[in-house]
């Protein structure tokens, strides 16, 4: 969600174009038939941008592009990594994304937190066909507003009648929302088929002093509809068009996380859901950056651990694998993610790596997308398939 550490240190332009490397690999033996459209390549470049970092990926199999978001930069790039198009002129922070098989548009988190309006950015892929489009003018952007969100991020805890902004250090914004980033299509919880939804993980700060603040929250909706809450992108008037509540929220207790969910992922091969995050700090959890949801478990309704007032809501049981920790009775891994997950649904992850490239006078970012199989071994559960590209320095 923020800048943090990347994976690599500084490449050279040269470094970079050599580390693009492309292959295929056949299916694993009892993996889910593969999707139609191009065989998915072992590496594609997302390019390098002055921009901000990788915040997320979504493949289109079918048509063989894959998208990458670079928090205020959309890259549009074929499977051997060759731009299409970009999207610029946004200056809210673009996160994760996903395609919708559905409709074949991405659906990405979009944030303006100074005017209160959390959206998801509805983008038709087709229409990106060259570089530097605005979001704004093009007509690629639509947008719809998650009221929800808004509702919590803005809930005065302290009933002091002051809304605190943009900060952690507060006793403000209801289970410590501090937006949403990570976004999945997949099907209702404890589900592994029928109607896909779109699910919206908050956003949650880091703050070890609250207790309020140990649960991922989840929203599910059913999006078949919202064409008629669909906006322009107009960041001089931010729209509030959006549906007046989830048709699902969650709940998963896996300790605080810094900035929440950064990256969500439905994997149809296991009926799982992974969630990459950034560790939290509290010394009472062991802080993973990756848990599962159970696929396998329906919600229950339960307490919601922590509130100042007592709630119930719909929990969501992680997956018992990995590792453990005891005392909070929490599993999870110490994985990447946090910048990019794809699920190819046979085993078969793209897993993104991030660095900065020196370009002359300019630092740029840049982003990748690596296949990985995934092993469930503790603690890290992917395997990286193919050559390994030489690290940068750090």
């Amino acid at each position: 969600m923020h800048r943090h550490a990347h994976s690599f240190g500084l490449l050279t332009t040269a470094a970079l174009l050599a580390a693009a490397t492309i292959g295929t690999l056949a299916p694993t033996a009892g993996a889910a038939p593969p999707r139609p459209g191009p065989r998915p390549p072992l590496t594609v470049d997302g390019g390098a941008w002055k921009s901000g970092h990788l915040q997320g990926m979504a493949l289109d199999r079918r048509k063989g592009f894959m998208y990458f978001s670079f928090t205020n930069l959309l890259v549009k790039t074929d499977l051997r990594g060759r731009p299409v198009g970009s999207v610029t002129g946004f200056t809210g922070h673009l996160g994760d994304l996903d395609l919708n098989t559905a409709d074949g548009r991405v659906y990405g988190s979009l944030e303006y937190k100074s005017e209160k309006a959390f959206y998801i950015a509805i983008i038709d892929g087709d229409r990106i066909d060259r570089m530097d489009m605005d979001a704004a003018t093009s007509g690629v952007f639509t947008t719809v507003h998650l009221k929800e969100v808004v509702d919590d991020y803005t809930a005065d805890m302290n009933g002091d009648g002051v809304f605190d902004g943009n900060t952690g250090k507060t006793a403000d914004h209801r289970y410590g929302c501090s937006g949403i980033d990570g976004v999945a299509f997949g099907p209702a919880f404890g589900k592994k088929g029928g109607q896909q939804t779109l699910t919206v993980a908050y956003g949650v700060y880091a703050n070890a002093t609250r207790q309020d603040n140990d649960h991922q929250v989840l929203l599910q909706y059913d999006v078949r509809k919202w064409r008629a809450y669909e906006r322009p992108l107009t960041e001089s008037q931010p729209h509030r068009s959006g549906p007046s509540s989830p048709d699902g929220k969650y709940f998963l207790y896996t300790g605080n996380t810094t900035y929440g969910v950064q990256n969500l992922e439905y994997d149809a091969d296991s009926g799982n859901w992974m969630m990459a995050a950034y560790k939290g700090t509290k010394p009472a959890f062991p802080n993973y950056s990756f848990f599962v949801v159970s696929g396998d478990r329906r919600p229950s309704w339960g307490p919601v651990r922590g509130q100042q007032q007592p709630e119930r809501g719909r929990l969501l049981s992680l997956l018992p694998q990995g590792l453990h920790h005891e005392p909070s009775g929490t599993y999870g891994w110490e994985a990447a993610g946090q910048y990019g997950l794809v699920s190819l649904d046979d085993g078969r992850f793209y897993v993104a790596e991030t660095g900065k490239v020196q370009d002359g006078d300019i630092v740029k970012e840049m982003g990748r997308a690596v296949q990985h199989r995934w092993t469930g071994e503790a603690p890290t559960p992917f395997a990286r398939i193919g050559p390994v590209v030489p690290q940068a320095r750090r």
